[in-house]
């Protein structure tokens, strides 16, 4: 039996675009990441859930580069990213969506899409000129707002849109980096239920198409769209598996989903 598994686990990371090896991270005395090993297949939606002060701000921003873990290593497409900033693994496809991709509410969700289009290009793009002189920009901003269901609003002012378009917006950006991973920190948040469908819907849209890293505390969101799921609590990850599996698994839901069910 332990063979087999072990196999599984292999087989797993031969796959993985996204690779963490025991990372540890440590305020003083508190361990927020405790040994966190986790593999995220290509072309995936893999989800990482937990409860509040599991880990997962931290987690996620050990992924994203913009905290330093203090051991272990993150491997993207087989290469360590550990030592690498920000900047660097966005170049390599590593987009996180809501936190490198800003929104600036004076230009349309068009000028918007296309600053993220010129800073993947490096365009002769000026900040604050119209994006729509660029036609390059322009076509391929369009392109990623039409992905997210928003062509129909390219026009409008990004802080004119609603609170579900400009979650739609910033993934719109995301997707514009033409990443190979989408870190994805709670989209669904502040979302009311209409929205809350739109945004899983478009979602479930991208599976096969990107490979997406999950973090969301709506559990029938995160069932319904994920492959896998990790459990993280108190730093460490408890459980890795299917929505079915973690919905079976007793420690899962001693440590979360009791809470959260319940």
């Amino acid at each position: 039996m332990g063979c087999r598994r072990d196999f599984a686990v292999r087989a797993a990371m031969a796959e993985a675009l996204l690779e963490l090896q025991g990372l540890y991270k440590r305020f003083g005395g508190l361990a927020v990441t405790d040994g966190v090993s986790l593999a995220v297949t290509n072309g995936s939606i893999h989800a990482v859930i937990g409860p509040n002060g599991a880990g997962k701000t931290s987690l996620i921003h050990q992924i994203s580069g913009t905290l330093r873990p203090d051991a272990g290593r993150i491997l993207f497409g087989g290469r360590d990213i550990t030592g690498l900033p920000v900047q660097r693994r966005a170049r390599l496809g590593l987009a996180r969506s809501f936190q490198i991709t800003s929104v600036v509410p004076g230009f349309t969700a068009l000028e918007n899409a296309a600053l993220a289009v010129q800073a993947r290009s490096g365009s002769s793009f000026r900040f604050l000129r119209v994006a729509a002189s660029e036609a390059a920009l322009n076509g391929e901003a369009m392109a990623a707002l039409d992905q997210l269901g928003l062509a129909g609003r390219a026009g409008v002012p990004a802080g004119a849109l609603s609170h579900g378009e400009r979650r739609q917006l910033e993934l719109a950006i995301a997707l514009a980096m033409r990443p190979r991973l989408l870190l994805l920190d709670e989209p669904l948040a502040g979302a009311g239920p209409e929205e809350t469908e739109r945004l899983v819907g478009i979602l479930r849209g991208l599976r096969g198409r990107y490979t997406i890293l999950l973090v969301e505390h709506d559990m029938q969101a995160v069932f319904a769209l994920a492959d896998r799921i990790s459990v993280l609590a108190e730093g460490r990850v408890i459980a890795t598996g299917t929505a079915a599996a973690i919905r079976g698994n007793a420690e899962v839901r001693a440590a979360y989903l009791g809470e959260e069910e319940g």
